[in-house]
């Protein structure tokens, strides 16, 4: 790896390390690794005619290289998106890649300077998301915001984007190094059909949670599962569950890495909440041990009520979903009405499978007018009826008859209306977020081996620990 003035090679290879750029077992290999700021221009293509139907001056007969995470939306809307490029450029091969070992698979072709085209970076094992722009590795994505868009030259890209996406892929200036793709909406979700059977509805309030968990108990079901091998799932719940409490502002405070943060009264009152359903035995048995998969087919199994997750989960379970099942999604129940200082319906609403081009892909303009393909009309249409999911396109859904999670999606979106928060904390500091809060403290309470004041006391060290590493680039809400 390229040495600074300020590091050694031994050191800068440590610290990447450490916030997860670099795989550790595979250190030995790096020696000679390029660096996120080498590489130049050099194995660039040239570029194409800028044209109308070209904005983006792609070299229409350059390779396209693309690597998808092959997670809950599967691979099939990408590939029909590249069909859709082809299309467009008869004469350029597309290589299309799948994996779910995005950090293990890609690491290695950043370290090298030959990193892919596009990339879907998502899964439990994407690449640090703030590592990547802390070390100038993406490509700023504003030529291909502000290019027309497919549907309407007359509109910018940007211009047709869900309010917030445009601003998540932003870091700490004007440049957007991310465009998410999917709009995914978090929270408790539920089968009517299995409430119904229970004569409940979705509980507005925390006792009403209470009660309908200790009414399935009686009869043998669970009341929550998550995926135990992955509680950063927690989290899709349990964030907008601590906003609604204490207001916006405490999501705010901890993604700013802020002293004490997490110490927050709502923080507390939160944690022990969900602490209870560990307590009165409301946990499905065994979820330490569950995988995201094992734990959503239980859920479908009718053997629980309630399961943290996002909107891909409709098209990630839709093989062990009943028929009749009706699949719906929740906003965090009320902790106490008269004081919350956010109102039933709050939510959890962002965008979902963070796609970037590298800063040394040799075909950029392509990377990026494929993205261009995908938030047009036709391909976000395409996605929204093969995986149950929205895009970031605002709309798209007109015409078409939404599945029972979808609707329930947007239904909730509807709802919540400006009471949509996104907690930054996930892709700001994946490492922080997912191994060291989510596995090593969250998933420790509500398995319980810890308590919710010892979690706490164990989260804020590590974002103690964050704030102080001067190897970990830091962001901050304007």
């Amino acid at each position: 790896m390229g040495s600074t003035p300020e590091f050694s090679r031994r050191e800068m290879i440590r610290r990447a390390a450490a916030v997860g750029l670099i795989a550790v077992p595979a250190m030995s290999a790096l020696s000679a690794c390029a660096s996120g700021d080498s590489g130049g221009d050099g194995g660039k293509v040239d570029k194409g005619r800028k044209s109308e139907k070209n904005p983006l001056a792609v070299n229409e007969s350059a390779p396209l290289d693309v690597v998808i995470f092959d997670g809950g939306f599967g691979q099939q809307y990408a590939k029909d998106a590249e069909a859709e490029y082809k299309k467009a450029f008869p004469d350029a091969t597309v290589k299309h890649s799948a994996t779910q070992e995005i950090q293990t698979q890609l690491q290695p072709r950043f370290n090298g300077g030959t990193p892919p085209d596009l990339i879907d970076n998502s899964g439990a094992k994407q690449m640090d998301m703030g590592t990547l722009v802390g070390k100038k590795q993406l490509t700023d994505l504003n030529a291909l915001l502000d290019a027309p868009s497919y549907d309407d030259p007359a509109r910018k890209v940007r211009d047709t984007l869900r309010p917030g996406v445009v601003e998540m892929g932003q870091f700490d200036g004007s440049e957007t190094w991310i465009l998410y793709y999917a709009y995914t909406v978090y929270g408790v979700w539920y089968s009517r059909t299995n409430l119904q059977k229970l004569d409940a509805q979705y509980p507005q309030t925390w006792e009403e949670m209470l009660k309908v968990c200790e009414t399935a108990k009686k009869k043998g079901i669970a009341g929550w599962t998550y995926p135990g091998k992955h509680p950063y799932y927690l989290p899709f719940s349990l964030y907008p569950f601590i906003a609604k409490i204490g207001g916006v502002e405490v999501l705010n405070r901890i993604d700013n890495l802020e002293p004490n943060a997490w110490k927050d009264p709502a923080v507390k009152a939160a944690f022990e909440a969900y602490y209870e359903l560990y307590k009165k035995g409301y946990i499905l048995r065994g979820t330490p041990g569950l995988t995201h998969i094992e734990s959503q087919t239980a859920w479908n199994e009718g053997k629980v009520l309630f399961i943290p997750n996002g909107s891909w989960v409709e098209n990630e379970s839709k093989k062990t979903t009943p028929q009749d099942f009706g699949m719906a999604v929740g906003a965090p129940s009320s902790l106490d009405k008269s004081s919350d200082k956010m109102p039933f319906g709050t939510l959890w609403a962002s965008g979902g499978e963070p796609f970037v081009v590298p800063k040394n892909a040799r075909n950029p303009q392509g990377g990026m007018e494929l993205l261009r393909v995908m938030l047009g009309r036709k391909s976000s249409q395409n996605f929204i009826k093969s995986v149950s999911s929205l895009t970031s396109l605002n709309g798209g859904t007109e015409g078409l008859t939404l599945p029972p999670g979808l609707a329930s999606s947007q239904e909730a979106l509807t709802k919540a209306g400006k009471n949509v928060v996104n907690p930054r904390i996930q892709d700001w500091y994946v490492a922080l977020q997912k191994e060291k809060i989510g596995v090593g403290a969250i998933g420790e309470m509500m398995a319980g081996r810890l308590t919710p004041d010892e979690a706490i006391s164990k989260i804020q060290r590590f974002a103690d620990d964050t704030a102080k590493d001067s190897a970990i680039k830091k962001y901050r809400h304007k």
